[in-house]
């Protein structure tokens, strides 16, 4: 009796933990709200300029320079426009589904420095001049189409002659070749971090990767100065948005916190450079398209191994289904027939211990002042009928990671932002009607009572008959993918349960009549 006391406590404490931690995760670290740029409060930074020491050097603009507009690049899905110091100021996507809650075109490049293709020196003399001397172009608009176009930004410091060749792609992705008349030591940056979706439920800072495959995440708050040598991977990021830099060849990497503490990025070098940049969202396959090491820009916090696989496996389903919703199911079906063997046998032991309830009490009866020969006796009761106490708690053990993986899976993919199903404009939000969180309860509740359960303990009775309200209040404001991924499950559950409830039944009925 105490193994099957001991499987009810597990499985009791494993799902209470589990809509603790997922009630933490949610409430607890609530967004502080996800930031649209048009809300941003602009930071006023000057141009520093970071010295090989990490440290930086103010440099004060000239207050008579005004910085303007000076070209424009339209692509289907965004635009871009180039100010008269050669960087990109402005990067609006033109989908509508990233629009903000006031319908306008959402802005990726926030009102903080440095902007992407920002050149920085280490000369204080060259670093001051370069903030107060426009540049020139060769081209002021590209219509970017199917093929990639090209601009070249020049600028003349008298001593030092700067050109930068940007060429730029339909998907977001940008090349840049930067060749200077002399060597001289100089930064440039991928720009400050997109500033829009922004919450404490969500990583956002900046991630180096090195040539050698390892990862450095500086989340915000958490900046120090550092150089990082060997680095091919140079990115600020927020929850669904990045801004890089790319490169095959190892550059350094040199990360300057800013006022709060965040990390701001520059590569750093004294030669021509060859570099590929990409600002947008942070959809796998893009980043895939431009280079396969660019996968890894997309992070999903604790539990990036569970949601990067399950989200390939999704990918292929939704290519597969054509609908992110109908993806989720199908997933779950897949998720339940790779558990089905560990599952089923869970099942039947469940339906052999109730079956066998009247025969442990007596052993507990009988054997109560001795606990070896309960124990005894108790083991010997389950070897001879095929139950295992602790049968019911492995498949429940090995949905968690799997569960939480699609939890953190709807947080950071950007993919699944608007994603319509049925009733719901967006899987990544929560369902405004609650119609999901409710059926969850309901066939969370039909679950429990098609379950075999026979507690000793009412207080144990009592929190495992109450756990589909509180998972119903809980699950009421997740994300609907998320609900739609438990309801299936349920509902899944429901349906095995029941058939494995018949068999069970109908094995019984005729060992009755046998006898």
């Amino acid at each position: 009796m105490e193994n099957r006391d001991n499987l009810r406590r597990i499985i009791i404490a494993t799902v209470i933990s589990f809509v603790f931690f997922f009630a933490y995760d949610y409430f607890v670290l609530q967004p502080s709200v996800a930031n649209q740029v048009e809300n941003n409060k602009t930071i006023k930074t000057t141009a520093k300029a970071p010295q090989n020491e990490n440290k930086s050097a103010p440099v004060n603009r000239d207050n008579n320079f005004k910085v303007g507009e000076i070209a424009k690049i339209e692509a289907q899905n965004y635009e871009i426009t180039i100010d008269s110091l050669g960087r990109i100021s402005r990067y609006v996507l033109k989908e509508t589904k990233f629009n903000t809650e006031k319908g306008k075109h959402l802005e990726l490049i926030p009102q903080k420095l440095p902007k992407p293709l920002e050149i920085r020196f280490s000369d204080e003399t060259l670093n001051k001049k370069a903030f107060n001397t426009a540049v020139t172009i060769d081209k002021n608009f590209l219509k970017i189409e199917n093929k990639p176009q090209s601009l070249t930004i020049t600028q003349d410091l008298g001593t030092l002659k700067i050109k930068k060749v940007v060429t730029f792609y339909p998907n977001g992705r940008y090349d840049v070749k930067i060749e200077l008349s002399k060597g001289t030591e100089y930064y440039i940056s991928p720009g400050y971090r997109p500033n829009v979706a922004i919450d404490q439920l969500t990583i956002h800072g900046a991630l180096i990767k090195k040539a050698d495959g390892t990862l450095e995440i500086i989340e915000d708050g958490d900046a120090e100065p550092e150089s990082i040598n060997n680095a091919i991977i140079a990115a600020g990021f927020d929850r669904y948005y990045t801004t890089l830099l790319f490169s095959k060849k190892p550059i350094t990497a040199v990360i300057i916190p800013d006022e709060e503490k965040n990390p701001v990025l520059f590569v750093k070098t004294d030669k021509n450079l060859e570099l590929t940049g990409y600002i947008g969202p942070k959809y796998v396959d893009t980043l895939k398209s431009i280079d396969p090491e660019l996968v890894d820009v997309v992070q999903y916090g604790v539990g990036t191994f569970f949601a990067r696989n399950l989200f390939f496996v999704l990918d292929w389903l939704y290519k597969i289904s054509g609908n992110w919703g109908i993806a989720i199911i199908l997933l779950v079906v897949l998720v339940r027939l790779v558990l089905f063997p560990l599952t089923y046998k869970g099942m039947v032991s469940m339906y052999k211990l109730k079956e066998l309830a009247p025969k442990m009490k007596e052993i507990q009866q009988k054997y109560k002042k001795d606990p070896q020969k309960l124990q005894m006796h108790m083991m010997k009761l389950y070897k001879e009928h095929g139950a295992n106490p602790l049968g019911g708690c492995l498949p429940l053990l090995l949905q968690i990671p799997i569960f939480y993986g699609i939890y953190k899976l709807l947080l950071y993919s950007i993919e699944l932002k608007g994603a319509q199903f049925l009733w719901i404009k967006d899987l990544s939000e929560m369902d405004p009607y609650f119609i999901l969180p409710v059926l969850m309860g309901i066939t969370m509740y039909i679950h429990q009572k098609l379950t075999p359960t026979n507690f000793q303990d009412p207080m144990q009775e009592k929190i495992f008959k109450f756990l589909p309200v509180i998972f119903t209040v809980m699950m009421a404001s997740f994300p609907a993918g998320l609900v739609l991924y438990w309801t299936t499950n349920n509902i899944l559950s429901i349906l095995q349960q029941w058939i494995i409830n018949k068999i069970m039944e109908s094995k019984k009925a005729l060992m009755k009549a046998k006898k």
